[in-house]
């Protein structure tokens, strides 16, 4: 089969691989569709160290060509949704409610980290009949593969912020992820929801979420503004969804005391993340710093699929671009240097 893999740090290419076997519980899924993150970048550029013929990508969608014996749910020929985030059920991390953990910090993210992704005409999967999904009839694949990561992490994001009914809620960086936590927050009943970027489109998007103010940070002191729409109180709530530090310690800043921030933004840089002292009360404001990798697992996937199926969320409007199984190198370098406006890019297989 082809696949397109990781070939060093800062180097991608097609290589030729054997087709996956799946043991007893697992299944090995023919790709249908399938996304690019910005987390796929941040691989490439050497965030988590350097991977060599790893096959890159963590969101698809396709048909199950194989299973395993053991395999209960599924069938070969179902079409299903593989969550980015597959699990190993039986560890204790799992078992202490922290699945996205299980092996170990962020272990639960196998795909191009520790096993090949799903950039290729087939991938394996581990545990199926709790890591997989079946894709209800009534559901595109082009918006069931948002669930795999863009809705589940943002929709956590929301949740892992605490918001009262009503609450107020800032969102830092319009992305993919901030823009369904925008629509997770608004979902989870905030009352009034702040995101902050400065590109027009993602804007627009926000807007369409259920943003009731932008604040763009290329034109105004975002902690200034944020306080002002608040009545200089702070937020109840506030999500980093772009992994920057000023953005961090920003969304510190404007959350008030005894409040939340949800942090869901890859860090992908620097050695350390910064905590504004004085703002943080010393270490003694009582404001919860909670963070969280994508949840996995079939339950959350049938979840996600259902607020789909409701048309309670529509992710296809951050679909900016589509491309061919083998322009796949282009699409990543236009999402390395952010080209023609680009949100994220659909691959066709």
């Amino acid at each position: 089969m082809r696949a397109f893999v990781m070939k060093g740090i800062g180097k991608v290419g097609f290589a030729e691989k054997p087709i996956p076997s799946p043991g007893p519980t697992d299944a090995i899924v023919k790709t249908t569709k399938a996304l690019i993150c910005t987390s796929d970048v941040h691989t490439v550029n050497g965030a988590i160290g350097p991977r060599e013929n790893l096959t890159l990508g963590h969101e698809a969608v396709g048909v199950i060509h194989q299973v395993g014996a053991a395999v209960k749910r599924f069938k070969p020929g179902d079409h299903v949704l593989v969550g980015a985030i597959t699990p190993e059920w039986g560890d204790a991390a799992s078992q202490w409610g922290h699945s996205s953990q299980s092996g170990g910090a962020l272990s639960g993210w196998k795909f191009a980290n520790v096993k090949d992704g799903v950039f290729a005409e087939f991938f394996h999967v581990n545990e199926a009949d709790a890591n997989m999904a079946h894709i209800p009839a009534a559901v595109a694949e082009d918006a069931a593969v948002y669930c795999c990561d863009m809705i589940s992490t943002g929709v956590m994001a929301a949740e892992n912020a605490n918001i009262p009914p009503g609450g107020t809620v800032a969102v830092f960086a319009l992305g993919p992820v901030g823009l369904m936590a925008v629509a997770g927050a608004r979902m989870l009943g905030a009352g009034l929801i702040i995101g902050v970027d400065s590109v027009a489109r993602r804007q627009e998007l926000a807007r369409s979420y259920g943003a009731d103010a932008i604040v763009d940070h290329e034109k105004e002191d975002v902690v200034a503004r944020i306080m002002d729409l608040t009545g200089g109180e702070g937020v109840d709530s506030s999500i980093e969804a772009l992994g920057g530090d000023l953005s961090f310690q920003n969304a510190i800043r404007v959350t008030k005391p005894g409040a939340t921030i949800s942090n869901a933004g890859y860090h992908g840089k620097g050695e350390f993340v910064h905590i504004p002292r004085m703002e943080w009360g010393v270490g003694m404001a009582e404001k919860t710093i909670r963070t969280g990798l994508c949840p996995g697992g079939r339950l959350r996937m049938e979840r996600l699929l259902r607020l789909l199926q409701g048309g309670r969320v529509d992710p296809t409007r951050l679909t900016t671009h589509s491309f061919r199984f083998d322009e796949v190198g282009r699409a990543f370098e236009m999402m390395d240097r952010k080209l023609d406006g680009i949100i994220k890019p659909l691959i066709l297989f």
